[in-house]
């Protein structure tokens, strides 16, 4: 379990986009898909492609909140995710 999801999260932060959009929460707490757009320059669908691929791995949280989608860090997953790099040195 835990390899899947070091795959799948190392496979999120390894697009400039997706770095950018953790930076960002990480120094905001929390983003809307169009503070995203703002941010980044990407269309919509884009934007909601990089956001799935962040949701699906963990390391961000989402919530609907009418018609705007929440992210949030994941610092669960986050933690989990430094403690396995950790390991390795």
């Amino acid at each position: 379990m835990e390899n899947r999801f070091v795959e799948k999260a190392t496979g999120a932060i390894a697009d400039k986009y997706r770095l950018t959009i953790l930076m960002e929460l990480s120094d905001k707490g929390s983003l809307t898909a169009s503070d995203i757009q703002q941010l980044t320059g990407l269309s919509q669908p884009c934007v909601s492609h990089h956001v799935k691929l962040l949701t699906d791995s963990g390391l961000v949280n989402s919530q609907k909140e009418g018609r705007n989608l929440h992210l949030t860090l994941n610092k669960e997953s986050l933690q989990q995710l430094s403690d396995f790099i950790e390991k390795l040195t």
